[in-house]
């Protein structure tokens, strides 16, 4: 039995366009898996649906705001037109607003939440019904290790996104408790750093962030492209049959410190 295989299945990625996402895509291709990429850059996500489909996948590209209502309603039901069936859903598209709760305005405190927790509710809310309709699916969501912990630099406090994060735990864990008996499994995972679009232009330019980083890390370093999937894969295949409700930190040691 290939417990990791994933052929046969459809996977939906949101924040799909670039990053830990775009990454993600390429891995559930790789494992065998149809791909529906879901982000708000059609063109990028043009891109990326050519190359997996020269892997021999079927991958749909749709155009979507997480944060609104009627795009992920209507994102869903193309995607379930296209497919048929949605088996694994990656709750992956984020944003990290920086500031604390001093200087952050109303509207970015809005748009963390929005775009963090609202886009993974919305997402569930219209494909959890087909995934009971068939008693399966897998359902992964990515927080951070931010949901946890902090950053004492005053340039790097990150409020709305720590809150936001902690968040996606008590929704994971939520989901995990009412879904189990559909055999749906919800489990999120916390990346440490890695690098991306969020974090290429602020963490890793900041010198001194880096030093602390990477002194302080167990492995010394930040992730590596790809070093996020093979924990994906697992709990999105059925190496996680009986796993629900609990969360992988991936951040080369960096909590246990």
């Amino acid at each position: 039995m290939d417990l990791f295989g994933l052929k046969g299945q459809v996977a939906v990625v949101t924040g799909a366009s670039s990053g830990l996402g775009a990454d993600a895509a390429r891995a559930y291709a790789a494992y065998g898996a149809d791909v529906a990429l879901v982000a708000r850059r059609k063109e990028r996500l043009e891109n990326l649906a050519e190359e997996l489909r020269r892997e021999g996948v079927r991958a749909l590209p749709v155009a979507c705001d997480v944060s609104r209502e009627e795009d992920v309603r209507s994102a869903v039901k193309d995607i379930v037109s296209f497919f048929g069936r949605v088996d694994i859903l990656l709750n992956d598209a984020g944003v990290a607003v920086p500031g604390g709760v001093e200087t952050l305005s109303v509207e970015e405190w809005n748009r963390s939440m929005d775009i963090n927790v609202k886009g993974m509710f919305l997402m569930s809310k219209y494909v959890v019904p087909h995934m009971r309709e068939r008693k399966y699916g897998k359902i992964v969501n990515i927080a951070s290790v931010n949901a946890s912990l902090a950053d004492k630099v005053p340039e790097l406090w990150r409020h709305a996104y720590n809150a936001s994060k902690a968040a996606v735990r008590g929704l994971t864990v939520g989901m995990a408790a009412s879904y189990a008996a559909d055999n749906i499994t919800v489990n999120s995972i916390g990346p440490g750093l890695f690098e991306s679009e969020m974090t290429a232009d602020t963490l890793f330019k900041h010198e001194a962030f880096m030093q602390m980083y990477n002194t302080l890390t167990p492995a010394s370093r930040p992730g590596a492209k790809g070093e996020l999937n093979g924990t994906i894969i697992y709990f999105s295949s059925q190496a996680s049959s009986y796993v629900t409700g609990q969360h992988i930190i991936v951040d080369g040691g960096f909590s246990i410190v």
